[in-house]
């Protein structure tokens, strides 16, 4: 039986091209790496899948820590026969390739962490929380779905990113049901139970264990992945090298892709 099949998955660029597996962040997909893709799918063979609870994947009840993860990733890659690939992980998928790659260093020729540190926080899954539970899902239409977003929860909630923003990016991630409903495309328990086990301890072990050529990439603007941080990661361990993009935040790639391709090519090369 294919595991694989749990997961809404695409593979991009010819067979016989070099292995890469790009991995989302916390309520993201697949989908948000197609621009990078684009830029590499000439010669190199890209896996974007959506990670458990997230997108149109699977929805255990549980499950959620950079482990179970981490494992998911390992079967997907044992079924397709991919001894070894590149690794790009954003955020939370950052963590979880961070794992990965602390565990299974055998399989991962380069590692790319994308604004994401090894830090504890044991409240940050409060925050999500907080923003899901204000969202009165499900709601009776996309029509409904869009007013809410667009001016009850512009006007109330409380974000740490650009409150449109936010509200583009929950509407982005609202789905019609099978019952005519629209709600959540992702396992709400999930995301929570995500930044709840993806946080509760440091993982500086793993950040030092790491043996292959790492990137860190980190947005000018980031509030997640603080220049303190940064720092201390990139002297923790001489396998990993840093690049700082102008003019992005949290989300690099999205916010700077043109660049974020570019600092991908010059550390993997052969391009």
């Amino acid at each position: 039986m294919s595991y694989l099949n749990n997961f809404y998955h695409h593979l991009y660029g010819p067979e016989d091209g070099r292995k890469w597996v790009f991995v989302h962040g916390l309520m993201g997909y697949g989908q948000n790496w197609r621009k990078i893709i684009q830029g590499l799918e000439t010669t190199e063979r890209c896996l974007a899948f959506d990670q458990r609870g997230h997108g149109r994947s699977f929805q255990p009840a549980e499950g959620y820590g950079p482990e179970d993860y981490a494992d998911d990733l390992k079967m997907i890659v044992d079924e397709l026969g991919w001894d070894q690939f590149v690794l790009v992980g954003h955020s939370m998928g950052g963590r979880n390739v961070m794992n990965f790659a602390s565990r299974f260093p055998e399989r991962v020729s380069q590692l790319v962490i994308e604004d994401i540190g090894p830090e504890a926080n044991p409240q940050a899954h409060e925050y999500y929380e907080y923003l899901l539970n204000l969202v009165p899902a499900p709601f009776a239409t996309r029509a409904e779905a869009k007013r809410y977003f667009f001016e009850d929860f512009v006007k109330t909630a409380k974000t740490r990113e650009d409150i449109l923003v936010m509200a583009n990016y929950f509407y982005s991630n609202m789905t019609e049901q099978p019952n005519g409903t629209v709600d959540w495309r992702f396992s709400k328990k999930g995301i929570i139970d995500s930044v709840l086990l993806g946080r509760t301890d440091e993982r500086w072990d793993e950040v030092k264990s790491l043996k292959m050529p790492t990137l860190l990439v980190r947005g000018a603007n980031s509030k997640e992945l603080s220049q303190e941080n940064y720092d201390k990661m990139l002297a923790s361990n001489p396998m990993i090298k840093g690049v700082v993009i102008p003019g992005a935040g949290h989300w690099v790639h999205s916010d700077q892709p043109q660049a974020f391709t570019e600092a991908l090519k010059m550390f993997v090369g052969g391009f």
